[in-house]
């Protein structure tokens, strides 16, 4: 419980733990960065990492840094790596373990998160690698399911890296331009709260669909 409330704080006050961050370990950051980038997009047990609202608050930092530590250009190309080396380790841990891996015995594996990845995938196809980086939980399951799917690696490539520049420099840049804004500023937390809800709607539109068609069905 200790651990979901710091995850919860974490997430909710980006901007002051970001600071902290940068004042305690200076460039360090670029690496600790990297890894929640990574992990969030390359290991499939850990969707509730923060992905977009990390992205923006560190553009908002990079803004106000006044150290030269954080260079928002470095730290896009770094990023932008983090996630295509996320995206591959996962498409491949996929194609090495499987379904079996969401038989129920793993208790951060939900059957839930893959079903969904794979109705994205019935519906948009080989696109759901770009649509899945703008979606929480859909980004770290959809490169596990597209190497479970035994998509054609350098298609699917094509795809991540795409969805890795798009994702990436959109949010990172749109903290650095917007983040700063006093309104946005003072308002971070509820403007974190924002960016997870927005990103979450897919998740919930194909969930209710999914139990819609699932009531039809069964009723028919």
């Amino acid at each position: 419980m200790d651990l979901f409330a710091t995850l919860i704080d974490f997430i909710l006050h980006l901007d002051r733990h970001l600071v902290e961050l940068l004042v305690r370990y200076d460039v360090w950051i670029y690496a600790i960065l990297f890894l929640i980038v990574f992990a969030e997009t390359g290991l499939v047990v850990t969707p509730f990492l923060p992905g977009d609202s990390l992205l923006f608050a560190v553009g908002a930092l990079a803004a106000i840094d006044t150290s030269g530590t954080l260079n928002v250009h470095l730290m896009a190309m770094l990023l932008i790596t983090a996630a295509i080396l996320g995206n591959t380790t996962n498409y491949h841990v996929g194609r090495w373990i499987g379904p079996p891996a969401f038989s129920g015995k793993y208790r951060l594996l939900k059957v839930q998160y893959l079903r969904q990845a794979e109705g994205y995938f019935t519906k948009y196809g080989a696109s759901t690698i770009v649509i899945s980086r703008f979606v929480p939980i859909l980004r770290t399951v959809a490169p596990f399911v597209a190497g479970i799917a035994r998509m054609p690696y350098l298609r699917y490539q094509a795809y991540s890296i795409t969805g890795a520049f798009l994702w990436v420099l959109l949010l990172l840049y749109a903290g650095y331009f917007f983040g700063n804004i006093p309104l946005v500023r003072n308002n971070f937390s509820l403007v974190t709260i924002g960016i997870i809800i927005v990103s979450l709607v897919p998740v919930v539109v194909t969930v209710v669909k999914a139990r819609a068609d699932a009531a039809r069905a069964a009723g028919a």
